[in-house]
């Protein structure tokens, strides 16, 4: 008699030794649905119920897949799903590199803009600023965006300072108009007692 019920639906005996957390289908969802029959997985595109639907295929996944395909064995449907999530452990992991790639892309190309380097030039040469955090002073990777339109352009970022004698954040927000960069306010922020130092103008004052 034949114990594999695979693929019969709703009538099919799951066996125990396969109904467990479902990795791949958890990480791959819609695409490991598509390959196991799996449809209800497709609804990881409906706003709001794809979390659920994300938690359900991880429990549930194993053994809708046995019921929704045919396979040759239990061997057979355990050695597939563990190809499944291999690649959905590579998938998840390649995400990650390029989401940090994407992050280092932008932080570097914030940190070699010219805005960047305006403001900075500005803290080093501000007295105010000198007195509260001293020499060397280093700068952190900045945080924010800049938008640009050929000759025109608009930069919003802050970053950290630090120095020998303390430490701040800097706010700084720059225009670019006829080609040239210009800052149009920025402000020093002293960590330590909150006081702020206005750099808007090339000479800084409290504020």
């Amino acid at each position: 008699m034949d114990t594999n019920t695979s693929g019969q639906g709703k009538s099919a005996t799951v066996p125990a030794e396969i109904d467990r957390w479902n990795w791949g289908a958890f990480l791959l969802n819609w695409i490991w649905g598509i390959g196991n029959n799996t449809f209800i997985a497709l609804l990881m595109f409906v706003p709001f119920a794809n979390i659920i639907v994300l938690f359900l295929l991880g429990a549930k996944g194993s053994a809708w897949a046995w019921r929704n395909k045919r396979w040759d064995s239990v061997e057979h449907f355990k050695r597939v799903q563990r190809q499944w999530a291999k690649w959905g452990v590579l998938v998840l992991v390649g995400g990650i590199v390029a989401m940090a790639a994407l992050m280092f892309t932008i932080a570097s190309a914030l940190k070699t803009s010219e805005p960047y380097k305006l403001a900075t030039s500005r803290l080093q040469g501000n007295p105010q600023v000198l007195t509260m955090v001293g020499a060397p002073m280093v700068t952190g990777a900045p945080m924010g965006k800049i938008e640009v339109s050929g000759p025109s352009g608009h930069a919003s970022l802050s970053f950290s300072v630090e120095g020998p004698k303390g430490k701040g954040e800097a706010y700084v927000e720059a225009v670019k108009d006829l080609g040239k960069w210009q800052i149009n306010r920025m402000a020093f922020e002293d960590e330590a007692t909150g006081q702020r130092v206005d750099l808007s103008a090339e000479t800084g004052r409290g504020i």
